[in-house]
């Protein structure tokens, strides 16, 4: 029983865990905790393993490339097809497993730290942006 591909469905705390062995066959279905993670995937062995991209996938990442383990993130629009049943946690991990391994799937990048910096000063920079444009518009509205 090696296990080839995981999919991971994040969340905050509790993670759904999918995966599968060399012919495609579940071998493993299990929810871990976000401090069990390291701990799981360093006893693991080298595997493939699938996020969905969001802003906390990049952590997990670059702990699992020290390991040995290949990951790659897609984005949430592109594993929905994949969903078989009713849309929960254990759905997705499967669909996310399954996308996947597909060879004509689209794969975002790994952000480093810096570009994730950069990202956050844009956003703040956006909202001050905003905020300023919002307050000017009511300035103008008032001596009308």
């Amino acid at each position: 029983m090696k296990i080839t591909t995981i999919g991971i469905d994040l969340a905050k705390e509790v993670f759904q865990i999918h995966g599968v062995d060399e012919y495609g066959k579940a071998v493993l279905r299990k929810q871990l905790r976000r401090g069990q993670m390291t701990e799981f995937f360093a006893n693991l062995g080298p595997c493939l393993i699938g996020l969905e991209a969001c802003g906390s996938s990049t952590t997990g990442r670059e702990s699992w490339v020290d390991l040995g383990i290949l990951s790659s993130s897609c984005r949430p629009s592109s594993s929905s097809p994949y969903v078989k049943t009713n849309k929960h946690d254990m759905a997705d991990a499967e669909a996310i497993c399954e996308a996947v391994t597909r060879p004509n799937m689209r794969f975002v990048p790994i952000k480093t730290v810096e570009q994730q910096a950069i990202l956050s000063v844009h956003r703040a920079r956006q909202g001050f942006v905003k905020a300023r444009t919002s307050q000017a518009k009511s300035d103008t509205r008032s001596t009308l």
